[in-house]
Formats: structure tokens, sequence, C-alpha cells
């Protein structure tokens, strides 16, 4: 038996939060190739008995899982190459599983502005089936949503200077209280935060007239290893990926890093791992998950974009060894970076009152210590990649 998965001793002592053995479940996992769908495919497989039907268009970073199978994880996991919008197989996988979790959407900023109709599509319309999907069979659903659903807080509205702006009711985020402001219309940075808000109304409207059982997942920037992708290494070579993949790619070619509009706007960061476990936590633990809307975040992580810009920098020059950039950042106007209609929320920091009460999950890791991690993953994997791309780029220049 593999040391990455469990013995059956082990797996038939696990409980759950109310002291009941946790039962194998087969999980449809819709997006599993994705950051977030590796890793808890990971923690599936290593901690687990549960069994996960893959489902993505590519498996680059399941791989080590599911081409082939390794011996220990025959029959415990299987890759389903499809697109959910155009494929028959998905409502048979869904009727399969006894539960399904949805990571799939399009969700990088820079699309936002420049593939809006895609980006509704792909989280409201193409979402539509699974839900429809997993109310008609009494199937249980985790949906990933987006902290962009929150949009604006109230305090951004306030003068700079006004005293209330300091107040939590005006900026800490709560999941059954706090309005959704977003934008005007022609801003359209915000059709995916619509998108996300308009499914998960659907969800929740299922709930209360159907019965679905539902739990909607609002991640709050979860970073770490296999985040988003290098531009042009392996990933698209005019694609913008989000903060943590865009400030490591200028760190690994050694170019400033673009602070938008000044890098004003504040943000918590948590680590992929921690995260995960809230998530194992939802899926073992239903009577206490369904329902509920989870903010999962790290409220003690918070920083702005450009002191982010300025730890990683720090960070990196540990990590690589390489001495930082004279002039390590440059500020950029947000229409020159992500093109007109774009728009921003100053702050978002979650409240974590629910998920502690519902599931005692608190996050660990402080934000040097996940960068640290984070970085030294990045400088291994993608150095000398990005060397020979340089290279090659100025030999044809």
């Amino acid at each position: 038996m593999s040391s990455s998965s469990p013995s059956p001793a082990a797996a038939a002592a696990r409980l759950d939060l109310d002291g009941n053995p946790i039962a194998p479940l087969t999980i449809c996992m819709i997006g599993a190739g994705g950051f977030i769908g590796s890793h808890l495919c990971e923690k599936l497989m290593a901690e687990t008995h549960h069994v996960v039907h893959a489902v993505d268009v590519y498996c680059d970073k399941i791989r080590h899982l599911v081409d082939p199978a390794p011996p220990h994880l025959a029959g415990r996991i299987s890759f389903h190459r499809l697109n959910i919008k155009n494929d028959s197989r998905l409502e048979g996988l869904i009727k399969m599983a006894d539960l399904t979790i949805n990571l799939a959407a399009i969700c990088t900023p820079a699309d936002y502005n420049t593939r809006p109709l895609d980006t509704i599509y792909s989280n409201f319309i193409d979402a539509l089936p699974v839900v429809k999907y997993c109310s008609e069979n009494s199937k249980r659903l985790i949906h990933f949503s987006t902290c962009e659903v929150y949009g604006k807080t109230i305090g951004s509205f306030l003068p700079k200077d006004h005293p209330l702006r300091k107040e939590p009711e005006f900026y800490v985020l709560k999941e059954d209280e706090s309005p959704c402001i977003f934008g005007p219309i022609v801003k359209q940075r915000w059709s995916y935060a619509c998108a996300k808000q308009l499914i998960e109304r659907l969800i929740f409207a299922e709930g209360a007239e159907n019965g679905l059982e539902f739990t909607i997942v609002r991640p709050f920037n979860w970073i770490g290893p296999r985040m988003d992708f290098i531009p042009g290494v392996d990933g698209p070579s005019e694609g913008v990926p989000r903060v943590l993949a865009c400030f490591s790619n200028n760190l690994l070619r050694r170019e400033p890093l673009k602070l938008v509009d000044g890098g004003q706007s504040q943000r918590t960061f948590v680590y992929i791992k921690d995260a995960i476990e809230a998530v194992v936590l939802m899926i073992e633990n239903p009577a206490r998950a369904n329902d509920h809307i989870f903010n999962v975040g790290n409220p003690d992580n918070e920083v702005t974009v450009r002191e982010l810009a300025q730890m990683m920098t720090e960070v990196y020059a540990n990590v690589s060894g390489e001495a930082p950039l004279d002039e390590p950042m440059i500020d950029v106007s947000s229409s020159q970076f992500y093109g007109e209609g774009y728009d921003d929320s100053d702050k978002r920091i979650p409240d974590m009152t629910i998920i502690n009460k519902q599931l005692g999950w608190n996050p660990k890791t402080p934000l040097k210590d996940l960068l640290e991690t984070t970085l030294t993953y990045q400088h291994k994997t993608y150095k000398e990649a990005v060397k020979r791309q340089m290279s090659q780029a100025s030999a044809t220049s």
C-alpha cells in the first residue's frame, strides 16, 4: 500500500465533525484539471477512500493521478475528457455520483473585459445543466462561486477621509448580510461577478423550491503552486493570468512588476492547502454544510496589491538568489493593462463567522510562508523554461 493512500483501517476510523463514520462517496468533479481541482484530487486520493470522476477538457495538472492512475489508486480516480457545454455524458456522470463539485469557470480578470460573452456563458449558461441534473436526480451539489459576487464595499462609496470607512460593518463581507454592489453596465469587468451571482441565486432557488442539497463556496484569493499559467511556457503567449502568476512571470523574466492603478486595491490571500481542508470538511459534513454559503479566505493575510508586489520581490530574491531590480515595480493604468471597461473593488475582507461555527475551520498559513512555498515552486518549475523561451525570442528578433 502506497504511503499516499490511506489504509483501510485509517479510512474506517475517519469520523465527521459529529462523530459519525464517514462513508466513501463517489464524486463527480467538474473542472478537476484546474488549480483548485488538482489540489482537491490529491487530497482526496491521499487521505480518503472517496472515488472521483474527474471531468475537464485537459488533465495536465492531474496527469500524475490519472495518466495512468497509479496502481494504489486503481478504481478510485478516472478522467473524463469532456466539455460540459455540449456533452450528453455529463448527466450520466452526475447520476453515477453521490456528490457533484462544480469548479468549471472562466475566472481571469483580463478576460472579463475582452471576453465578456464567454465569461457570462461559462459562469452562468454552462452551469445551468449541472444545477438542473443535480436537482432532477436528487444529487448534492457543491458549487464554486467567487468573492467577486460582493462587488464593491459600502465603504468605497464614502469620501476617502470619512471615519466610517474604517468601521468593519462598511467593508467586512458577510455571506448572509452584505449587499452585492456592482459598477455600471458599461464596466464589463462585472460580467463575471453578475454571472456568478445569478447562478448562486438559481441554486438557492432550486434548494428552496425543489429541495436541492447545495453548498456554495466563495473563495477569497486562494494561491499556491500550480495557480494559473506562465505565459508562453505552459499557457498562451498573450494571456494575462491572475495577480500571483502575473507577478511570478515578471520575477522569472526579471521584469518590473506592473501595478494596476498604483496597486492600491486591498486583498486577502489564503494558502490553497488550507482552503482545500475547508472543502473536505464541506464534502464530509453535509448536515453542517448543506444550504450554506461559505466565505473561504484568510482575513489576517490582508495587503494592498503594492504590498504584495513588494513581499513577492523580497521573497523571490531569497528563493532564487537573484538581486531585485533597481526599479522592481512600475505603475500602469487599468485601461492600459485590462482595456477599457475595467473597474475594481477596493477591499475584500471575508467574515469567517459562518464557516467557523458550522465547520470549525480557520486558515493557518501566514502570507509570507505561503509566498515562500509558492515562489520556490515557481522558480524550480519554470525558471529554465522561461530562460529558454527568452533566448529563443531574442534569437529570432
